[in-house]
C-alpha cells in the first residue's frame, strides 16, 4: 500500500481536496502529495479555461459559502438584487448581462473579470454607448443573454415612436435603434409613419340614385400631422380611414345619378375629400387628395352606354350634315342673287360650266367657229331649258 499519495494540478486546472469526504482547502498549479496512512484523500480537479462562459457549480457556491475564507482568494463572486442588472467584462470587453436576483462566481485567471451593476428600478433605457455595444455583439454568449434582458425598437426615418411601458405611454422616441431593460416591466413601442401616404379603395360596389350597379376604385393621399392625437384616440389609422373614404362613396354615389357621375367625376372627388378631411382632421390625420381612378360597369350597362353614345354621335353627325347643307344652299342662292342683275358675271358663270362639261368629252364638233362656241352652245342649253 503506498503510504503518500502525489496529485498534479495543471495550469489550466483548480483542486478541491476532500480528506475522508471532507473538504479541506483549494488547490493551485503544482504538484502535491499527502500521506494516506489513517485517512482517505481525494482531488476534484475543475478546468478553468472557460470559466467565463461556464462559471463555477453549485457545489462550488455551497462550498464557498461555507468555506468563505478559503475560496475568497480564487473566486470573483457576484450578485444582483431584484432591481439591478450585472454586466460581466473580461479584459474590458462586455461578454454577458446578468439577469435581476441572481447570483454565481468565475474562476479568477490571468484575465480579469470584472462586474458592473446597474439599478433598473427608476432609470431602464439603455445609455447610447452601451447601445452600441449590444448592436454589434457578436459573441453568442452575449447574444443569448442580450435576447432576454433588452428590449429594442429602431424607428425608421420619417417615422415616431411612443414607449408605453406596463400599457402607460412614457415617451416620445425619435428615428434611430433605442434600447431598454426589459426585467420586470412590459415594454411596448408604437411606431407612427409621418410620410405622405396612398391608400386604396378597391372594389367598391354601390347602387347609384338610378339603381344602376357600378364597382368604384378610390385612391387617396394622407399624412399623419399629430402622431398623439392618433394614438390616443384611434386603436388603427388606417382602418380608420379606409371606412371613413368607404362610407363617403357610398353616400356620394347612392344620391347621384349616373348620367351625373360620368359628366364631372371630379366633383365626386371633391366631395369625398370634403367629407372625410372634415372628420379625420379631429384625429390628427390630414387627407391631402381624393380621386376616383376607375367607375366600372356592369356588362349590360356597358352595352347599352355604348349604344347611346353611338346613338348621341350618330345625331350629332347628321345635324353637322344638314346644317353644312344649309349653308351650301344659303351660299348658292345668295350667288343666284348677285348673278341675276349683273350679266357679265352670268356670262362667265356660263363659260366656267362650259369649260368643265367639255373637259370630259373627248371630241367635240363645233360650227360656226369660236362665235359657234361662244354663243351657240348656250343657246342650245337655253333652248333645251326652255323646251
Amino acid at each position: 500500500m503506498t503510504l503518500m499519495k502525489k496529485y498534479i494540478i495543471t495550469d489550466a486546472q483548480i483542486g478541491l481536496l476532500f480528506k475522508d469526504q471532507q473538504f479541506q482547502q483549494v488547490l493551485t498549479a503544482g504538484t502535491h502529495k499527502f500521506w494516506n496512512w489513517g485517512a482517505h484523500y481525494a482531488i476534484q480537479s475543475i478546468n478553468i479555461t472557460n470559466s467565463i462562459n461556464e462559471g463555477v457549480g453549485k457545489e462550488v457556491l455551497y462550498l464557498a459559502d461555507i468555506y468563505p475564507e478559503l475560496f475568497a482568494e480564487h473566486l470573483q463572486s457576484w450578485e444582483t438584487s431584484e432591481h439591478q442588472v450585472g454586466l460581466i467584462y473580461q479584459q474590458g470587453v462586455l461578454r454577458e448581462i446578468k439577469a435581476p436576483g441572481q447570483r454565481g462566481a468565475y474562476w479568477k485567471t490571468k484575465q480579469a473579470i470584472n462586474i458592473e451593476l446597474i439599478d433598473i428600478s427608476k432609470d431602464f433605457a439603455i445609455s447610447d454607448a452601451l447601445v452600441r455595444v449590444l448592436s454589434g455583439a457578436r459573441e453568442p454568449l452575449l447574444s443569448r443573454s442580450a435576447s432576454v434582458a433588452i428590449a429594442l425598437s429602431n424607428v425608421a426615418e420619417g417615422h415616431t415612436g411612443f414607449l408605453v411601458v406596463d400599457g402607460k405611454t412614457i415617451s416620445t422616441l425619435e428615428s434611430g435603434l433605442h434600447m431598454w431593460w426589459k426585467f420586470n416591466r412590459v415594454i411596448e413601442v408604437k411606431q407612427f409613419d409621418l410620410r405622405l401616404q396612398n391608400m386604396e379603395v378597391n372594389g367598391q360596389e354601390i347602387l347609384t340614385k338610378d339603381r344602376v350597379s357600378l364597382r368604384v376604385n378610390l385612391s387617396a393621399m394622407w399624412q399623419i400631422t399629430n402622431a398623439v392625437l392618433a394614438k390616443n384616440k384611434l386603436a388603427d389609422v388606417k382602418d380608420y380611414l379606409y371606412r371613413e373614404l368607404q362610407l363617403a362613396l357610398r353616400t356620394i354615389v347612392s344620391t347621384q345619378t349616373l348620367d351625373e357621375l360620368l359628366a364631372d367625376k371630379n366633383s365626386l372627388n371633391q366631395q369625398v375629400l370634403a367629407i372625410v378631411a372634415e372628420k379625420s382632421s379631429a384625429y390628427g390625420i390630414a387627407l391631402k387628395s381624393v380621386g376616383a381612378r376607375d367607375i366600372i360597369l356592369p356588362g349590360e350597362m356597358k352595352v347599352i352606354l355604348t349604344q347611346v353614345v353611338e346613338a348621341q354621335k350618330i345625331a350629332e353627325a347628321n345635324l353637322i350634315k344638314r346644317q353644312e347643307e344649309t349653308q351650301a344652299t344659303r351660299s348658292l342662292h345668295n350667288t343666284a342673287k348677285v348673278m341675276e342683275g349683273n350679266p357679265v358675271l352670268l356670262r362667265l358663270k356660263e363659260l366656267e360650266i362650259l369649260e368643265r362639261v367639255t373637259a370630259k368629252i373627248n371630241t367635240l364638233n363645233v360650227y360656226g367657229g369660236l362665235d359657234g362656241v361662244m354663243n351657240d352652245m348656250v343657246r342650245l342649253t337655253d333652248r333645251a331649258v326652255k323646251s
